[in-house]
């Protein structure tokens, strides 16, 4: 735990107050240091993020297995640390945070964070490639994304929690909305009161899968029996490589 105080005394009395509970209480010097820290932790987990999202997208085009390629990056015991593409970032954390930081950095000093600005462009566009691909395989299909029925499963911006605070989901629903996509979704951790308007809900099993032109996996709770996407014959769109290798089943 990253703490500090505004003066020597309320440092004191913070660090002794989480030594209690945390295994270890990190001390700054000041309150502007310990916040930056969480802005440094969020910006470097954003930033990387964007990295391999572009990266996946070139891999595609190229014919590369971008996760293959991660894994075997991720061998190396020093010089490189995980980070796996997906739909985009949600959370109230990495879409924040770092923006704060950067329009902080901008009004100060008057001088761009660029890395930000970039992961931001990159990260921000994610749903639109999600969406491509989505097009791409119905038109694989000869089916338009127009009246096709789309099962999102997993709307929630991470596995296992109902949180959809800028959940890259919800802007992918936006723009499957505005080409007249037939669109559901299954999530069983998000509360009636935070699902989207106007999206239809349905239960994740092998009637719903079996209904839908597509699956777009975008998160997997525990709940989610992968298996009934690798043996559907619906196509599968896998944005996180949970799902096992199946003939319709395509990764991001």
């Amino acid at each position: 735990k990253v703490v500090s105080g505004i003066n020597a005394e309320s440092l004191k009395r913070v660090k002794s107050f989480f030594d209690d509970f945390v295994i270890t209480t990190v001390t700054t010097s000041g309150t502007r240091e310990a916040e930056l820290s969480k802005l440094l932790e969020n910006t470097f987990r954003h930033v990387n993020i964007a990295l391999v999202n572009e990266l996946a997208q070139f891999a595609s085009q190229l014919g590369i297995d971008i996760w293959e390629a991660i894994d075997a990056a991720a061998s190396k015991p020093f010089g490189f640390m995980k980070f796996t593409p997906g739909p985009g970032v949600g959370g109230h954390c990495l879409p924040i945070d770092p923006s704060y930081l950067s329009w902080q950095v901008q009004t100060a000093l008057g001088m761009p964070f660029r890395f930000v600005d970039l992961a931001n462009d990159i990260n921000n566009h994610m749903p639109d490639y999600v969406v491509q691909r989505v097009t791409d395989v119905l038109n694989d299909a000869a089916k338009s994304v127009k009246g096709s029925t789309v099962l999102l499963a997993g709307i929630a911006y991470k596995p296992n929690t109902g949180d959809v605070r800028e959940a890259p989901a919800l802007r992918i629903i936006e723009l499957l909305k505005a080409r007249n996509a037939n669109l559901q979704a299954a999530d069983p951790y998000v509360p009636g009161h935070l699902w989207p308007e106007g999206l239809a809900r349905v239960e994740y099993n092998s009637k719903s899968i079996a209904a839908a032109d597509i699956v777009l996996l975008i998160n997997q709770h525990a709940e989610f029996d992968m298996q009934l996407l690798a043996d559907s014959e619906t196509p599968v769109f896998d944005t996180r490589n949970v799902v096992p290798e199946g003939e319709g089943v395509i990764k991001l």
